[in-house]
């Protein structure tokens, strides 16, 4: 795929996932969740390889972020499921791996990884139990409405031959 075809298509996934925040959400625990982030992040995975779903999920975060959308806690549960929800698809080649990466890497990795980052980061110095149900709630959600997006737009979505 050429560059300005993979930029453009990380344009659109940052956009979606950007106003998905804002119009779509529920609270969760402590936290709200943002299913949105987690189909872009499955779709991305899939479509465009681990890397570029990395990205995309760091720049949602920071637009989410500096428009009052999210906290930052957006940063640690996406960038960390997109990762494995890419590498799962790469190494698979199956879609149902790559909402297994994305909701094992938000919904308990990131969501462990989150407590140190929020003390850090945030101030905040709350337990992991605080964490692991918002963010497998709002992983698990999205996760498989991304695997349902794909099954049903097929290869047309798909803008890389795997």
């Amino acid at each position: 795929m050429n560059k300005t075809r993979m930029i453009t298509t990380m344009a659109i996934f940052v956009a979606i996932g950007t106003l998905g925040a804002k119009m779509l959400w529920f609270p969760a625990g402590i936290a709200k969740a943002y299913p949105v982030q987690h189909v872009v992040n499955v779709m991305a995975a899939v479509t465009l390889g681990p890397l570029p779903a990395v990205a995309i999920a760091f720049m949602i975060g920071v637009l989410r972020v500096l428009l009052g959308l999210g906290t930052l806690l957006a940063f640690p549960g996406g960038m960390i499921g997109a990762f494995l929800a890419g590498i799962l698809y790469k190494f698979s080649k199956r879609k149902g791996l790559a909402v297994v990466g994305e909701v094992l890497g938000t919904g308990v990795i990131g969501a462990l990884f989150a407590v140190p980052y929020a003390q850090l980061f945030m101030g905040t110095s709350v337990g992991a139990l605080a964490f692991l149900p918002p963010f497998f709630v709002s992983s698990v959600s999205g996760a498989f409405l991304g695997w349902f997006v794909l099954s049903r737009v097929g290869e047309r979505l798909s803008v890389r031959r795997v």
